[in-house]
């Protein structure tokens, strides 16, 4: 046999158990549940996220490196252009919510930082600073997208946001599977009249 064949499936071999560790990686952190309401003329958001780190995660977080989370949500508009085996989406409204999270060693209590409310909450417990973190309560959706739920995905992801990560730090973690630590896009039901 050619030793370029060879080759060949070495690398295949390599790409697909690298490709298989990417895949089992990827869904480290899950949405438990996920449910909207009606409040006046709209709809409000209610989550429960678990964020299950792994060893390279805390041990970076208890050598005081801040890790940032980003909670995705977005409203997507579907189109049925050849009923529904075909469908044009539009992303009509996204946003996010991030969060830092720190440990301070002196006090030895996990400091989570609100970036869009600039509050602060301290934690005695990673799990429970986790815990805070992972519920969203009562999100206001925009009422003027979603009059019309017909048609209407709404979805939320969370992931940690490597860009925040100090510089020295972002290639190793971007080339590491230890980092990659997302959930999968979930789509929340609205609920029935």
């Amino acid at each position: 046999m050619p030793a370029y064949v060879t080759v060949k499936r070495l690398l295949a071999l390599v790409f697909g158990v690298f490709l298989s560790v990417q895949t089992a990686q990827a869904g480290a952190f899950f949405i438990n549940d996920a449910h909207t309401s009606p409040a006046g003329n709209g709809y409000l958001l209610n989550a429960n996220i678990q964020y299950p780190l792994n060893a390279r995660v805390k041990e970076a977080l208890y050598n005081g490196v801040p890790i940032s989370f980003v909670q995705e949500i977005q409203l997507i508009r579907s189109y049925p252009v050849l009923g529904e085996w075909w469908q044009w989406q539009s992303n009509i409204w996204s946003t996010e919510i991030r969060y830092v999270l720190r440990y301070h060693d002196l006090s030895q209590q996990y400091l989570l930082h609100s970036m869009d409310t600039q509050t602060h909450r301290n934690f005695t417990t990673l799990e429970s600073a986790l815990s805070g973190m992972g519920v969203i309560k009562d999100f206001s959706l925009p009422p003027q997208h979603t009059l019309d739920t017909h048609n209407l995905v709404l979805r939320l992801r969370t992931q940690i946001d490597l860009n925040a990560l100090p510089s020295p730090m972002r290639p190793g973690a971007f080339l590491s599977n230890k980092w990659d630590l997302a959930s999968d896009w979930f789509e929340v039901a609205w609920p029935s009249n």
